[in-house]
């Protein structure tokens, strides 16, 4: 397996585990009242720190273990890259527009921090997709 789909791997494992427990802590805070009462600034921030933290401790972890020149990159890699990081930021754009929609429909920010954080992570979890199905496919059809 490609050092980079590796890294897809994690990316996968890393984003979904961070949103899950956001996710879990904002339900448990919730409680009988409303979610944009929440406070849930502090959970987002440390469940964002924390899986860049742990994302990069895994890539040197990996650098390391699979031992000098594991994490060498080549043309297919940085092609592999940089198409399903394309792919991944649409979920940018839309996550940007709804946020924008809802900041001019004034709603809470709760619900725009919110917004915003799972168009990240839905970024990231199809980029890492993308990336995965391609290593696994021999790339990306030229056109």
């Amino acid at each position: 397996m490609a050092f980079e789909e590796k890294r897809a791997w994690v990316m996968i494992v890393l984003s979904v585990g961070a949103y899950a427990i956001y996710v879990a802590i904002v339900l448990s805070r919730a409680g009988d009242g409303p979610f944009a009462d929440v406070a849930y600034a502090g959970a987002l921030l440390w469940t964002i720190g924390g899986a860049v933290v742990a994302g990069i401790a895994a890539n040197i972890a990996m650098a390391v273990a699979g031992g000098k020149g594991a994490d060498r990159t080549d043309e297919r890699d940085r092609e592999i890259n940089q198409v399903s990081e394309r792919i991944g930021q649409s979920f940018v754009v839309i996550g940007a527009l709804a946020a924008l929609i809802m900041a001019v429909a004034e709603l809470r920010h709760f619900w725009i921090a919110n917004a915003v954080y799972l168009a990240f992570v839905l970024s990231s979890v199809l980029s890492s997709i993308a990336k995965i199905m391609a290593y696994r496919k021999g790339g990306f059809q030229t056109w």
